[in-house]
């Protein structure tokens, strides 16, 4: 996984990122810039910019002057907030809670990242959706399942972090791993809230997401890779990997009903 911008359409470009485990295994991660009807830009989620990403950037968005806005769109994806805040320090600052309790320093705007108040500001080029029947900050540090999913409306692209994953296998692992395909994050069973109902909830939040984001053409993944979509495909997507998940959802049901 390489550092990169990568242009998903006219005005929405994808950052595939670095991000290693123990400083050895690349997962990777992302984040992506929108320019808004306005010809300003936002940012979803922060990464840390290479200087040739920053170059490009920088000659799209008049050295960063018109960066209006950073959505930090998982609250466990934290490494890369404060470089990022300093790169664009005019631009306004969303968060979840947890981002806020662990850079209390930085200038951060009062309503969360997940409020209707910031949906209502972009509502003109962004759909988001948080999922249901899920913690969206766990208590346990390992569970990163729920993220704020946002959908670019002109494009067709859908942002997402590890909520829903996307792995394109390199050779030659591609030979005997299963086809690339799109699939719940592992950590779902545990990222489930512990009380009845949570899984239906769940399941009726994916496949109410499949069809109102039918028209998906590129899902954009933080820790794998983008892959293109047909047109309408996107909710036999998700109740393929709802059917996946189904013995996970099962056990859930079985023990809180």
């Amino acid at each position: 996984m390489s550092e990169e911008i990568v242009q998903i359409g006219h005005d929405f470009w994808n950052i595939r990122g670095k991000f290693k485990i123990a400083g050895l295994l690349n997962v990777g991660t992302q984040a992506s810039l929108i320019r808004l009807p306005s010809g300003r830009f936002i940012f979803l989620d922060s990464y840390t910019l290479t200087p040739e990403m920053l170059r490009k950037v920088y000659s799209l968005t008049k050295g960063g002057k018109a960066v209006e806005a950073i959505l930090n769109l998982h609250p466990f994806h934290t490494v890369h907030c404060e470089a990022m805040s300093m790169l664009f320090p005019k631009a306004k600052l969303y968060g979840s809670s947890r981002h806020k309790d662990l850079f209390p320093y930085l200038p951060w705007e009062d309503a969360p990242v997940e409020s209707p108040e910031v949906a209502e500001l972009y509502g003109s080029v962004l759909d988001f959706s948080l999922p249901r029947g899920v913690d969206y900050i766990s208590d346990n540090q390992n569970v990163h399942f729920s993220s704020l999913l946002a959908y670019h409306k002109p494009s067709g692209a859908l942002h997402v972090d590890d909520t829903l994953t996307y792995f394109d296998w390199p050779k030659p692992l591609g030979w005997i791993m299963p086809s690339p395909r799109i699939a719940f994050h592992p950590t779902l069973g545990k990222a489930l809230e512990k009380r009845p109902g949570a899984a239906a909830d769940f399941t009726g939040w994916a496949q109410e997401l499949g069809q109102k984001w039918a028209e998906t053409r590129v899902v954009c993944a933080a820790h794998s890779s983008s892959t293109a979509l047909v047109p309408g495909s996107f909710p036999q997507k998700i109740e393929a990997a709802l059917g996946r998940v189904s013995g996970k959802l099962a056990k859930h049901r079985d023990k809180y009903g």
